[in-house]
């Protein structure tokens, strides 16, 4: 669809629509909502909570959006690098607390499942995306 298309079904202006496409401008949580319906693009309602609120930034795993049957591969091999730290995520939390001597291993675990959910969320939102090459 074309540009003015695209902003007569967003109830916004062609202007904002290239602001918000340019990055210039961070759209509201409405227009945000339309375009995931409009565009059929769930990963943008993501990368509007990663990039326009400090929660998102400081909390939320990075999103690589990649083509499906990459993501899946992606997914895979991070599934397998938890379940080959296991004993370790079993170690600390068996006893329900993170002891001071743990807390650097556990550092890299959380690093480790942020990956992982990164990689499925990745997959979630792979259907709408066709990467060229």
């Amino acid at each position: 669809m074309t540009q003015e298309e695209a902003a007569e079904r967003l109830y916004i202006s062609s202007r904002s629509l290239l602001e918000y496409e340019a990055g210039r401008t961070i759209p509201p949580d409405d227009v945000v909502c339309r375009m995931v319906e409009v565009y059929d693009a769930k990963h943008l309602a993501y990368l509007h909570l990663k990039n326009a609120t400090e929660v998102g930034r400081r909390f939320l795993p990075d999103l690589h959006l990649l083509d499906l049957p990459t993501s899946v591969l992606r997914l895979q091999k991070e599934v397998k690098d938890v379940m080959d730290i296991n004993h370790y995520i079993v170690d600390v939390a068996c006893d329900g607390k993170v002891d001071e001597h743990e807390i650097g291993i556990w550092q890299s675990i959380e690093k480790e499942l942020a990956e992982m959910v990164g990689a499925g969320l990745s997959v979630i939102f792979a259907k709408g995306i066709h990467l060229q090459s």
